[in-house]
């Protein structure tokens, strides 16, 4: 099992996004999804450095605060407000280069200046959670991060889901 991590912080994007991509199977095997969200958070706070990064899980009408690295956060948001609920309504990532130019952006840390927002689908491809990115740079996330995270969410939603937990 993978006990430590390390990440060049002056390699490229792609390096990084490669190097998760290889531990992440040999990091996230906890049969608590709880446990292995919390390290995914922590695999890519120490990979790319963002102000913030965690899961919400979906709870009703509401996503609830999950597993995640940085400062003190929304402890739930509202169905239908912010960046996050954009992604679970759409099903899809949601890349904001500016949160102060998204209407109805939940602001959780003044520190935010852009956002990227992820699904977490169960099996039958419904949004169960989401994952949250906040970059206290503005325009800090593309399509190729959404790409790459969301790939890698999809490989590892059933070891990030509770009630999923031995789907491999």
């Amino acid at each position: 099992m993978v006990t430590h991590s390390a990440f060049d912080l002056a390699s490229p994007r792609v390096k990084r996004y490669d190097q998760l991509d290889m531990q992440c199977p040999a990091l996230l095997i906890d049969p608590d999804p709880v446990a292995n969200q919390a390290n995914f958070a922590a695999l890519v706070h120490m990979a790319f450095r963002w102000h913030w990064v965690g899961f919400y899980t979906v709870d009703g009408d509401e996503l609830v605060l999950g597993p995640f690295q940085g400062p003190v956060a929304c402890t739930r948001l509202s169905r239908g407000k912010g960046v996050c609920a954009a992604a679970w309504n759409r099903n899809e990532a949601v890349i904001v280069a500016d949160v102060e130019a998204f209407p109805g952006h939940v602001a959780c840390s003044p520190e935010s200046r852009s956002e990227l927002v992820l699904p977490v689908r169960n099996a039958e491809g419904e949004v169960a959670a989401v994952f949250d990115l906040d970059s206290a740079s503005a325009g800090d996330f593309d399509a190729a991060d959404a790409a790459r995270l969301q790939s890698l969410l999809d490989a590892m939603s059933s070891r990030l889901l509770v009630g999923f937990e031995n789907r491999d």
